[in-house]
């Protein structure tokens, strides 16, 4: 049934989101609704044509590189000449003189503490509760609950409390302890009491041992502050900017067995959380990108809420409230009890039907995400909410899928427009670009240009990274299996270049310089022994899969100080640009033909487990099995870029289309009985031929060399829309 829609200017506008807006965000944020339509369509009319030419510009580039691939011009060539033509292309800019970023008013969980970054569907209340609240995560809890603590024969953490398991946590956790807030002699393993003497003016933490000596840290100014509530005794400890908690309570079930009384130790986590609009979400339609708004919304006045049921209760999620300590002077410590959270608009590719212009196209989805997340954002930049997320005044955009500084640079227009349309100061709207496109990756420094007085923030990820490798170079010859695409010199070049291009132009201490997500999501001894290596590459923030994992990779922030990290860094090259563009090609002769096959096997049933909830639930991030089992977290990188392989094997012969609709047909009875359990999935192998996720996911392969830079979207879109029609 086609909606009436309501005409306001040129505009004509969906009425279920004319509602949100009318009803219950204006009046909250004081915004008159003929300001609010006249300066949208200000914005809308002023910008449309240009975001076009941007995206017609990508397309004129792709062609110019698919057609120099397919004319052989690269075979036999030098690498210095194929460098000159992505120069001659526009493809490749000139890089200016050297510059440092002038970005302020940066809120210090993203200037100066270093430490775990969540990335959430904004659209799902409960998972954006849970992330805004993991700024402080039990050490005890995490490492009870996961494989970081071993879980065969006597530590299996069986029944309501296995006290053998809980000797082993208290134990780690104490070798922790040991490790960033050493005693002057002795282990906390071997504590008997935590005394604090805050008669004077200044307190002071003294340590009881069980041999009856007395002892202090080793270094007394990392003891900060202290509480009390009830029977509990809490006091906090900062080491490289990040807090630790000891709470210290004999009456409690683990505290009464633990050295010391030790009840718990919380450690602040997730420092900083992204409230994702983009590629977690599958939001197709007014009525989904209104619910974006209004979660968006209420975590910004501090009133969104979700029913939550743990262990056979329901209860009401919340916001958390800051946390209050009394300083070793004598004075109040106030810390955050949230995670700071940035919000991540979408690209500049997609449309919404939230909105028509007055040509009778749907507009560009970015920029409605600019003007609408900047809204809710208000009363916050302002200092009207009681649960402050900005405490400097600002607001964090993080921009994906941008293509070279042309694109940043409109980007930039585009919030200068926002903050016009608002009376906000220039600048206000701080800007996260993720260095995940090729274009964007090796014009790095001329993308930060284009925003230095708003950039706070800039990424690294394999996953969409490699997709947009595989399709600009899609001509270039078959690529790499996907795992050997990751031991390659590109990646590891692209990986530094980031750091030492962020470095170079002044990031430390005004903005995040960050890595990727740690895809599975059970997988946490594995988290905890590699991903130490992302702090050590210079990375102030890295994606984990949850706040569990939060909790356990800040004990990586403790060990490794960032800053002092990054200025040893400053030092050495820069990443060799040369490598950077070395494509990862493969010689197919060199493959089996069960290495083929089960390298098929491996992306098709990624790309099924992943688009049948997409397409048929609208769950835009989900942790899906693989085909071994081990669950991971996907979302549309990894489709991308399972779809994107595929699609060049199939342009290269390295297989052909009859083995790949088998190899989808096999996998998608593998994923029907992954998910035999959910009573809301709807199987694919019985019927594929009306199954609308299974068209989906061929889809996404057979058309993936024509796809924009390939992304997976347009397609999901597409679908997701037809199946929600009927």
């Amino acid at each position: 049934m086609e909606k009436d829609l309501i005409k306001i200017g040129s505009l004509s506008v969906d009425p279920g989101f004319h509602n949100f807006v009318c009803q219950e965000l204006l009046p909250r944020i004081d915004v008159r609704e003929e300001d609010f339509w006249t300066g949208v369509e200000r914005i809308i009319t002023s910008l449309t044509a240009t975001n076009r030419d941007l995206l017609s510009r990508r397309d004129e580039i792709q062609a110019k590189i698919d057609e120099y691939h397919k004319s052989g011009a690269d075979e036999g060539a030098d690498h210095g000449s194929y460098v000159a033509f992505l120069e001659s292309i526009g493809y490749l800019v000139e890089p200016g003189q050297a510059f440092r970023i002038e970005t302020e008013n940066v809120d210090a969980e993203i200037a100066s503490i270093a430490g775990p970054q969540l990335v959430v569907p904004v659209n799902n209340a409960r998972f954006a509760l849970n992330a805004a609240n993991a700024r402080w995560g039990s050490l005890y809890d995490a490492l009870y609950g996961t494989d970081v603590i071993d879980r065969s024969g006597g530590l299996a953490a069986a029944g309501a409390y296995n006290p053998k398991r809980g000797e082993a946590v208290i134990a780690c956790a104490a070798g922790f302890l040991d490790r960033v807030i050493p005693l002057a002699a002795g282990s906390h393993a071997d504590v008997a009491g935590y005394n604090v003497d805050s008669d004077s003016r200044h307190a002071v933490l003294t340590v009881v041992m069980q041999d009856g000596t007395s002892t202090s840290l080793r270094q007394a100014e990392k003891f900060v502050g202290f509480a009390e509530s009830g029977t509990r005794r809490s006091m906090l400890f900062r080491n490289n900017g990040l807090h630790i908690e000891i709470q210290v309570d004999a009456g409690h079930p683990v505290g009464r067995d633990a050295a010391g009384n030790v009840s718990d130790i919380l450690l602040e986590s997730a420092v900083t959380t992204i409230q994702d609009c983009e590629d977690s979400v599958a939001a197709v339609d007014a009525a989904d990108k209104t619910e974006v708004y209004r979660n968006w919304f209420g975590l910004m006045q501090g009133t969104l809420e979700a029913e939550m049921t743990k262990s056979g209760k329901t209860f009401t999620r919340r916001l958390s409230q800051d946390r209050e300590y009394t300083a070793v002077d004598g004075g109040k410590i106030k810390l955050p009890g949230r995670s700071l959270m940035l919000v991540r608009n979408v690209g500049h590719l997609m449309l919404t039907d939230a909105i028509i212009d007055g040509d009778g196209n749907e507009v560009f989805e970015g920029i409605l995400d600019a003007v609408m997340t900047v809204a809710c954002a208000l009363n916050d930049i302002r200092g009207k909410t009681s649960l402050r997320n900005s405490r400097t005044g600002s607001v964090y955009i993080v921009k994906p899928k941008m293509h070279g500084p042309h694109e940043v640079g409109f980007t930039d227009r585009l919030m200068s427009m926002v903050e016009d349309l608002y009376g906000l100061e220039r600048c206000t709207i701080q800007i996260g670009v993720m260095d995940e496109e090729r274009r964007t990756t090796v014009n790095l420094q001329e993308c930060i240009r284009a925003v230095k007085n708003r950039l706070v923030f800039i990424n690294t990820g394999f996953l969409d990274r490699t997709g947009d490798e595989i399709h600009t170079s899609m001509h270039a010859g078959p690529f790499l299996r996907k795992e050997l695409i990751k031991q390659q010199p590109w990646i590891l070049a692209y990986e530094d270049w980031n750091v030492d291009v962020g470095i170079r132009c002044g990031l430390p201490g005004r903005a995040q310089i960050g890595k990727g997500m740690f895809p599975k999501t059970d997988a946490m001894k594995e988290m905890v022994d590699t991903k130490l290596g992302h702090v050590e590459a210079g990375a102030s923030c890295a994606w984990v899969p949850s706040p569990t994992a939060a909790t356990l990779h800040a004990m990586h922030y403790h060990y490794v100080d960032v800053a002092a990290r990054q200025r040893e860094l400053a030092t050495r090259d820069t990443a060799d640009l040369d490598d950077i563009l070395t494509i990862p090609l493969g010689d197919p002769a060199a493959l089996s033909a069960a290495d083929i096959q089960a390298e098929l096997d491996n992306n098709a049933q990624g790309i099924l487990g992943y688009v049948v909830r997409w397409i048929d639930q609208g769950v835009g991030c989900s942790k899906v099995p693989d085909i071994n089992g081990v669950n991971l977290m996907e979302d549309r990188a990894t489709l991308r870029i399972s779809s994107q392989h595929i699609a060049n094997w199939l342009l290269h012969g390295v297989c052909d289309e009859s083995q790949v609709r088998e190899t989808m047909l096999r996998m998608a009875k593998i994923v029907d009985e992954q998910n035999a359990g959910d009573p809301a999935y709807a199987p694919m192998a019985a019927d594929p031929d009306n199954s609308i996720a299974f068209k989906a996911a061929c889809s996404l392969v057979f058309e993936g060399t024509t796809q924009p830079n390939g992304y997976t979207e347009p397609l999901l879109h597409a679908y997701r829309r037809e199946l929600k029609a009927r």
